[in-house]
């Protein structure tokens, strides 16, 4: 049996290298936040989470399918969690039994793989019932199959001929062996053989039939006798413990399959709790093909938030809508603390979460599936680097540009402002122009106001600029407005909210008040 909950026609692999940059994408998205609250301190749970979010398929039909087991969980939340609460006891009643396999007794062996199969057998049957109970509530085609197989695979036929092998294995009637003599008198060829029926050995017994074997019996102090018949019973049984063995190695592997598959939309399931209970907006995202020959990108969403913020504070989230359907450049400009850093970080999860099957944190939201997904964010210079400012991030681009596939998506963050606004907004220029000309997503918040007008004026038509919005009296609504780039980041008002001086709205004019508070 399978579980296939996460691909339709293959395991997950929890060994394959993550995305290219992972590292850098982790730190600049702030993912761990989300983690944490996807695993509620499990630290299984984080890491699959972990391994599936940082896969980023770029198959819709996945995509697609994973949606349906995930709205299916939502439904049946209940169920779910039963069920993983079931495989998780199936792993653990191995504890107690299963350091005897690492022993070199034969009979020790078996009797441990019988006991492991006795256990599993038990699960099995509860595995059985809850498909039963549940199966013709689920909708999607992951839940569906996997609920048909427990109850095709595990019938009563089955489970009972599993019962009866393994009552037959605990051989309390003695061991029947055969065996034949070889060249030297030695015995060859043991073949552990089915007990005679009950009443032949009675008629025996009482003379009413031929005798059909004979014994002898050992001195209880016969030590070397002792050993010697252990020694044929190890030969006899050697087979059948290696195949009860590899049957419960067998029957273990699919409760760790099952529960690796069902941690993550256990961890969907922890997070959107979590997200619900702050009154943050949900939505399963819909995720279209890149027309590639027309650079049709698409993206669009309503109440888009980050959900990295929304699980650190108990405050309102603001969302933005954002229409940039056609327009693979998106620019964000505007006033310090103003949203744009929050807005990039609620695009780049947004999409890391779209792509991995999971709902986003919006009212709706649309997107192209892009083939990875990339952050370069600006950073303070620190003695982890191992040059200088400007150094590192063109260090960090570099290895962006060797990783990146056609129809990526990158978000830039203040990126190339180690140096001069001429020079910074020229290797911004040319960087981002690499990039659209292989097809890729750009995402650049930016306070070069040379680097953003020269795309306003350059390709209009493919761009879309967004900037922070500032009340009239200067203080931010943390919302994003389509709107022209301007050659200023208001630095006055920050300095007012910094040092207390002017009132609002006096553009820091000289005549100003400018009394300083503490």
């Amino acid at each position: 049996m399978k579980a296939h909950l996460l691909y339709p026609d293959r395991d997950f692999d929890i060994a394959a290298e993550p995305i290219p940059q992972y590292d850098d994408l982790e730190r600049d998205l702030e993912l761990e936040v989300v983690l944490r609250a996807m695993a509620r301190g499990d630290r299984y749970l984080f890491e699959v989470s972990r391994k599936v979010m940082l896969e980023s398929l770029d198959d819709a039909s996945v995509v697609r399918y994973r949606q349906g087991v995930l709205a299916d969980c939502i439904e049946h939340e209940e169920t779910v969690r039963e069920l993983y609460a079931l495989v998780i006891a199936a792993l653990e009643d191995k504890r107690g039994i299963w350091g005897i396999r690492s022993t070199t007794s034969t009979s020790v062996l078996l009797h441990g793989a019988v006991a492991q199969l006795e256990a599993f057998a038990a699960r099995l049957a509860q595995l059985r019932a809850l498909a039963d109970a549940h199966a013709g509530e689920v909708r999607s085609e992951g839940l569906e199959r996997l609920f048909d197989s427990v109850r095709r695979d595990l019938d009563d036929e089955y489970l009972d001929v599993l019962r009866t092998h393994l009552r037959q294995l605990q051989f309390r009637g003695g061991v029947l062996l055969s065996a034949r003599l070889g060249r030297d008198a030695s015995g060859v060829d043991y073949v552990l053989r089915s007990p005679s029926p009950s009443r032949t050995r009675w008629r025996e017994r009482v003379g009413l039939a031929p005798r059909t074997s004979y014994s002898f019996t050992i001195p209880p102090r016969d030590e070397a006798a002792g050993n010697e018949l252990a020694d044929l019973t190890n030969r006899g049984l050697n087979h059948v413990a290696n195949a009860a063995a590899q049957a419960a190695d067998h029957v273990e592997s699919y409760f760790t399959m099952l529960r690796l598959e069902l941690a993550f939309y256990v961890s969907c399931l922890n997070l959107r709790a979590a997200l619900v209970e702050s009154g943050t907006p949900l939505t399963f995202p819909e995720l279209v093909a890149h027309d590639r020959a027309r650079q049709r990108a698409r993206f669009s969403c309503s109440d888009l938030r980050d959900v990295s913020l929304s699980l650190q504070t108990s405050e309102p989230v603001v969302g933005n809508d954002v229409e940039a359907d056609g327009r693979p450049l998106v620019i964000v400009t505007g006033a310090n603390s103003g949203g744009k850093t929050t807005f990039l970080r609620s695009v780049g999860l947004a999409q890391l979460m779209a792509q991995c099957g999971m709902f986003v944190t919006a009212s709706s939201y649309r997107s192209s599936i892009h083939s990875g997904v990339f952050t370069h964010f600006g950073r303070e210079e620190d003695a982890s680097m191992r040059s200088g400012r400007l150094d590192d991030e063109l260090r960090r681009m570099d290895a962006i540009v060797g990783a990146a596939r056609r129809g990526a998506i990158v978000l830039f963050n203040e990126s190339f402002s180690g140096t001069n606004e001429r020079e910074g907004s020229e290797i911004g220029r040319q960087v981002v122009q690499a990039l659209l000309e292989r097809d890729m997503t750009v995402f650049f918040v930016t306070h070069l106001f040379d680097l953003a007008d020269g795309f306003r004026r350059s390709v209009p038509d493919i761009t879309r600029f967004l900037r922070a919005e500032r009340a009239a009296d200067g203080a931010a609504t943390y919302a994003l407005v389509p709107a022209d780039p301007l050659p200023t980041s208001f630095a006055v008002d920050v300095c007012r909210r910094i040092g207390g001086f002017g009132p609002a709205g006096d553009g820091g004019k000289p005549g100003a008040a400018r009394t300083l508070h503490p």
